[in-house]
């Protein structure tokens, strides 16, 4: 996904930048016979651009933004977690979770906003959400591979911020052994 994010934006810069090149160039045509070309007045071309952009606009958006908000499953399947945040540590209720079975993660804190982010095995990470004083968010996912699984807080908020760390374990359903 964020190789895919990454090509999309580096070719929506291209665009745009071609876009901005080709109308630098437009007021600089020569016709054949070598004279400079009258060009239109800044105002009609400002009115064309304007357009243009908020027409880009509107496809970027959409191309980049269409899988989301993320609804939350209201499935009996699902399991659910809840992640309580605080200076400096993170609380979860359970230790294990299902493979290949939807998780809701209901984060909150109890004292300031934190940044709960999920990490796999790899390093790489999963999944993030805000955790906010007197507001749950609930962020879904399903775990496709088993293993320990890392949450850290990405949001600085104190000098023992990097020690946010807990763990969970994504097992097989013979193995779990909270459920």
């Amino acid at each position: 996904m964020q190789l895919y994010v990454l090509a999309l934006s580096l070719s929506l810069m291209g665009f745009v930048s071609l876009f901005f090149i080709s109308a630098v160039l437009a007021t600089r045509s020569v016709d054949a016979s070598g004279s400079e070309r009258v060009s239109p007045s800044p105002e009609v071309r400002r009115k064309k651009y304007i357009w243009a952009m908020f027409f880009i606009g509107i496809i970027v958006t959409f191309a980049s933004l269409w899988r989301y908000p993320h609804t939350i499953s209201n499935s009996t399947q699902t399991q659910s977690i809840n992640v309580t945040g605080a200076q400096w540590y993170w609380e979860i209720d359970k230790e294990e979770v299902l493979l290949n079975k939807p998780v809701v993660f209901n984060v909150h804190t109890t004292d300031v906003n934190h940044g709960m982010g999920v990490l796999n095995s790899d390093g790489k990470l999963m999944f993030q959400t805000q955790a906010m004083p007197g507001y749950v968010n609930k962020v879904e996912h399903v775990f496709t591979k088993p293993g320990e699984y890392k949450v850290i807080c990405l949001e600085f908020c104190g000098v023992s911020h990097h020690d946010m760390i807990t763990e969970f374990q994504v097992v097989a359903k013979k193995e779990n052994k909270n459920d």
